[in-house]
Parts: C-alpha cells; structure tokens; sequence
C-alpha cells in the first residue's frame, strides 16, 4: 500500500522529518502515529499526500483521487445551513442519497442539518467533517488530530463510532493523535515519533511485549505503594503513576495478591499505548546518547 524509503523533509535549514529505515503499510491497515507536539506527525502525513517537498521514496499505488483526509483545521462557509454545504460540496441530495443519509444518522447529525455551520459545536464540527471524508470510500484515509479540543467523553463517542465504521472494511486508515486510550482499540499497528525522527514502527502487540512484556499493572505513585511494591521492578510511566512489566502468569497472579492484600487499587493491562511509547523512546534515547539517559528527557 505504502512504502517509505530513506526520506527527509527540510523547512529552511530545519531538519522536520527523517526517516531511515524502511516503513511498509499494508492494506487494511490501521497505525496510530504518536508522538509529542513538533515531533513530525502532520509533516509525515503531509509527506505522504505530497502537499510538502521531500528528498527521498514514498511509493503508492492509490492515486490521489483515492485517498481522503480529515485535517486539524476545517472551515465551512457561515451562512446558509448545513444540509446546503453536503448537497453543494457531493453534489447530491440528502434525500436521494441513501449512502449519505446512512452516514448522517449514524453519527446521529440529522439534526444539525438546519443549523449554520458557526453555530455548531466543536463535537458537531467534527462529525460533519468525518462524514465529509467518509462518504468518499477510499481506500486510503488519514485523520490528523480528529478529536483535538473535544471532552473526552465526546472522543470516545467518535473514535467508536469510527472504528464500527471500518470494522468490515479494508481501508488502509491513518490515524494521529496525541490521545492515546482512544487508539487502543482502533489500531493493529502504532508508529511512534520523536523530534522528527521513528522511535519504532510496528504490530501493537508486538511492540507491547517488546517494550513492556506480557501485561503491565499500574497503581499510584505515592509512599506506601512505593513501600509496599519496592521489591518489583519498575518501567518508565507517567509520574502519577508506577508500572510494572509482567512477563509470566503465576508472577502477575503473585503480584495481585500482593495488591489486593494490601487494600490497593491497581489496573492491569496489555494494550497500554501511552505506557508502551515512554519506554519506547527512553530505549531510543537511551542507545542514541549511549545508554545515558533520564525519565526527565520525556
């Protein structure tokens, strides 16, 4: 579907983007890119619909006409009410179109069909933009940052809401986001960034285990559970926090017991995205400045 190749993206004297080793997307697939602000996700996607120059190789068999794309930023005219906006910009009726209707009312947006775009809400916003790009039917679609600025629980509605859509699917899906429990359950690979640079790239599974082992239990970080839980070995995990790497059944099932025994709250899990990217890019900064490396470097 997607095959990268030793690229590079300069803006003046500023390396944004450089990627080395080579990086295959398949069809079908969903990747999550990650990474924090200025890390080079929206200079990749852009790379990739070649809106941006760049040295180097980004082969593809999808022409341009085949692929579609949610930006951070859309604006629609303010003064005359939506259903005008869709029926001018697909050249088609709501009505008449069963497709377009379908879509509408699975992103329950039937009734702001009569309001003018500026009266919409951030959530509202975001659907018709989503419904704009989904009733094209690519086979390649990338959403850059579709849930910046909304509550989470209006993220949460979204993003399953768009994963029930492709759910039957085979569309190659691009996804980036700097919120991560919203990626757990949509993606099969994740591609992880950092000052412009791949931190790692593949299966989510895969990456998990490597980087954080079978399963992780996370409880928080304070003196007693410091206290408690000295004896077990920790990986890096947001402050609050305090994470520890499970490789085998009967050691996690040890570890709960430990837990529950001593009246303390824990979350187990083996999907932990954010988790899994922190140590990530400690083991990428750790080999790149020689094995010196601190949790403040995050």
């Amino acid at each position: 579907m997607i095959h990268i190749n030793d690229i590079e993206v300069r803006y003046g004297e500023q390396i944004a983007l450089r990627i080395i080793t080579p990086i295959k997307i398949e069809e079908g697939d969903r990747v999550g890119i990650i990474g924090s602000n200025g890390a080079g996700k929206t200079t990749l996607i852009n790379s990739m619909l070649g809106l941006v120059p760049y040295n180097g190789s980004i082969r593809t068999k999808v022409k341009p006409s085949e692929m579609s794309v949610h930006m951070q930023k859309n604006e629609y005219a303010g003064t005359v009410p939506i259903r005008y906006i869709i029926e001018a910009l697909l050249n088609t009726s709501i009505k008449k179109d069963k497709k377009l209707s379908e879509l509408i009312n699975f992103f329950n947006f039937k009734d702001c069909l009569n309001k003018k775009f500026n009266a919409l809400s951030g959530g509202e916003k975001q659907r018709l933009t989503i419904i704009m790009v989904l009733i094209q039917n690519t086979s390649l679609v990338f959403f850059d940052e579709v849930t910046t600025g909304l509550d989470f629980e209006t993220r949460q509605q979204l993003m399953e809401r768009i994963g029930t859509w492709y759910k039957k699917k085979n569309t190659t899906v691009l996804i980036v986001s700097h919120y991560y429990e919203e990626l757990e359950q949509l993606v099969n690979k994740v591609m992880i960034l950092e000052k412009g640079q791949i931190v790692a790239f593949g299966n989510k599974e895969e990456l998990f285990n490597k980087y954080c082992g079978r399963s992780i239990i996370t409880v928080e970080n304070n003196s007693y559970n410091n206290k408690i839980l000295k004896d077990y070995s920790k990986i890096f995990a947001p402050k609050h926090l305090l994470a520890f790497p499970l490789k085998e059944e009967n050691e996690e099932m040890g570890l709960i017991r430990l837990l529950i025994e001593n009246n303390i709250n824990f979350k187990r899990s083996n999907n932990d995205i954010e988790i899994m990217s922190i140590n990530a890019k400690m083991d990428f900064n750790s080999k790149k400045n020689g094995g010196n490396v601190r949790e403040e470097n995050l």
